[in-house]
Order: C-alpha cells, then sequence, then structure tokens
C-alpha cells in the first residue's frame, strides 16, 4: 500500500499537468523521471477566402412570332415564322437558255474540179443559143471548107408566051389571142417532164458535177459539195437538167443528182429564226449566211415561210433567204 501511493500521486499530478497544458515529465515504475514530452503541435490553420456568388446568365427576352403567311407550312409557323433553309439536295434554278447560233461551217459549196487550171473562172462557161437540130448548150462542129466547081453553061431554051396570071390577094395575118384580163400566163413546161419552168429543186447527194453541156462528154466546171442546196431548173434536155444557183453559176446536171425536196440558203447577214410569222415572236434560231436547211411550208399570199435548220424549225420572210419564188405556194 505504501508503495502504491507514490505511483498514484504521480498519474495524478500528470493528469493535472496534461490538462493544463505544461510539460509532463512521465516516470518510469522505478520513479525515475523520463525525458518531457512536448503535445503535438497543431495543424495551421488558413483564413477561410470569402466565396463571391457567380452571377446567373442573362436570358434573351422572348421574342414574339411572326404573323405566318399564306404559303408558310406548320413547320415554319413552330419556328417563329422564319422558314426553313432548302435542303441540301435541291438543285439550283437553271439559267435562261440562250438563244443557239447555227453557223455555215466550213465546207464549201462549190468547188473546181481536180482537172481544172488553177486560173479557171468562177462563173461556168457562158451557154450559146442551140440550134433546132442540135441540143441546147452543145458546141457545133466546125465545117470542112470546099471549093465550089464551076457551073457548066447550059444553052437558054425559048420559053413559050404565057398567058397573064391572076395576082392572089394576101390575106391579113390572124392575131394571136390575147390573154384574158386577170388571167396570169401559163409557165414554159419542160420537154421532158412537162413541169413547169423556171422551178426550184434541191442537190440529192454532197458531190454533184456540174457540166459545160448536157452530156458525159462535156468537161466538168465544178463540183458541189453541199446536199440539199436549192438550184434553179431552166431547161430539160432528155434527162438533163440546166440549173443555176444563189450566185447566178449555170451549168448542166444529171436529173438523178436532184430532188423535188425544197431547200433554203441563207442569204445577206445573220437572220433571225422565230416562232412564229411575226417580227416580234420569240427567237428560236439566230442562223448566219450560207446554212442550209429545209423549206417546210409558204403560203401564196404570205411574205413568210416555214423553215427547218437541224433541230430548230421556226419561220423567215422570203427575202431572207434564197429558193422559193414571190407569191410561190409550197406544200
Amino acid at each position: 500500500m505504501a508503495r502504491s501511493a507514490p505511483r498514484l500521486a504521480s498519474i495524478a499530478l500528470a493528469l493535472v499537468l496534461a490538462l493544463s497544458g505544461g510539460p509532463v515529465r512521465a516516470q518510469s515504475q522505478l520513479g525515475t523521471p523520463s525525458a518531457p514530452v512536448a503535445p503535438p503541435p497543431a495543424a495551421p490553420t488558413t483564413p477561410a477566402t470569402p466565396t463571391v456568388p457567380k452571377p446567373a446568365p442573362a436570358q434573351p427576352a422572348p421574342t414574339k412570332p411572326a404573323p405566318a403567311k399564306a404559303g408558310d407550312s406548320k413547320a415554319d409557323q413552330k419556328k417563329g415564322g422564319h422558314k426553313a433553309p432548302p435542303p441540301a439536295h435541291a438543285k439550283p434554278k437553271p439559267p435562261a437558255r440562250p438563244v443557239p447560233v447555227v453557223g455555215a461551217g466550213k465546207r464549201p459549196e462549190r468547188v473546181a474540179p481536180a482537172t481544172a487550171p488553177p486560173h479557171a473562172a468562177k462563173s461556168a462557161p457562158a451557154q450559146t443559143a442551140p440550134a433546132q437540130t442540135a441540143p441546147i448548150g452543145a458546141i457545133p462542129a466546125k465545117a470542112t471548107p470546099v471549093p465550089p466547081t464551076p457551073a457548066k453553061p447550059t444553052p437558054a431554051k425559048p420559053t413559050p408566051a404565057q398567058a397573064p396570071s391572076v395576082q392572089a390577094v394576101a390575106k391579113p395575118p390572124v392575131p394571136a389571142a390575147a390573154a384574158e384580163p386577170g388571167k396570169p400566163a401559163e409557165p414554159d413546161k419542160g420537154t421532158a417532164t412537162g413541169l413547169p419552168l423556171p422551178r426550184f429543186a434541191a442537190l440529192r447527194s454532197d458531190e454533184v458535177n456540174l457540166r459545160a453541156g448536157p452530156g458525159t462528154r462535156y468537161p466538168i466546171a465544178w463540183v458541189y459539195k453541199r446536199r440539199n442546196l436549192p438550184v434553179k431548173i431552166e431547161r430539160e434536155f432528155e434527162v438533163w437538167r440546166l440549173i443555176e444557183d444563189a450566185d447566178g453559176v449555170k451549168g448542166w446536171v444529171h436529173q438523178a443528182t436532184l430532188t423535188g425536196r425544197r431547200g433554203v440558203l441563207i442569204t445577206g447577214a445573220e437572220r433571225t429564226l422565230r416562232a412564229t410569222a411575226a417580227d416580234t415572236a420569240a427567237p428560236v434560231a439566230r442562223l448566219q449566211p450560207g446554212v442550209v436547211g429545209q423549206l417546210v411550208h409558204c403560203d401564196a399570199a404570205s411574205d413568210w415561210c416555214q423553215v427547218q435548220v437541224k433541230e430548230y424549225r421556226g419561220f423567215l420572210r422570203r427575202s431572207e433567204f434564197w429558193g422559193s419564188a414571190t407569191g410561190e405556194a409550197v406544200n
């Protein structure tokens, strides 16, 4: 009991010192003091930083939807009256189609034959008036002069006296029947076909020989290189036809190289092919000089004709092309 008393006193003292914050000296069971035990240092405290509240983001003021239009859809009205952008696959409107221009090309209409001299004239040789026994355009053969033989004198025979003859009274010539007023004169007709002359036709192929006379024995003056080129038939001799082109060149071609299909040749300046027979009609195409087309229809009392050039069809005035006579009806 006496031994435990000091121990209890030391324990009580240690508790008092620990509570008071002073250094505590521990004692072993034998009562010897030990090194003072320092209390654990307190954790440093940092001053608290005041937290600033973040401002709330400003909300936009609500806008009133625009009034819906008659052409707006329900989806557009839900989006505040604004139309939705067009879809990505929508194709833009094509631009206005320009009026096509049809050119004549670089192919010549008429070339000189390979055997012709380089200085050959442009026009065919002039045609001479034919004799009644020779074909039109034929070159007469030269006659060999024969020396005249002297005539032998014959004795004159006495003539008996003749009674006075009664002179016949000459009849006055019968005047030709005059044409009826208001009736056009009958046109000339071909000796081979009986068709009126002159008349228009067109070349059947891209190579037609124009000869100096009606036969293969006559030389080739020119070679045409344009199919459907309009020509005018002026005379006929058997199977040969005397033709004239737009430049006034004349010559003979075989009837097999011509066709009754009518053609047109654009002359002068650039011409406008129109949708209807009016100067104010919409243009269909612009035709350059030298373009060859087909004559479709013409009214005798109209100055306009319907023509077709490639895939374009429209109307032209008669004065704008070569291949139709004034007042001629073409069906």
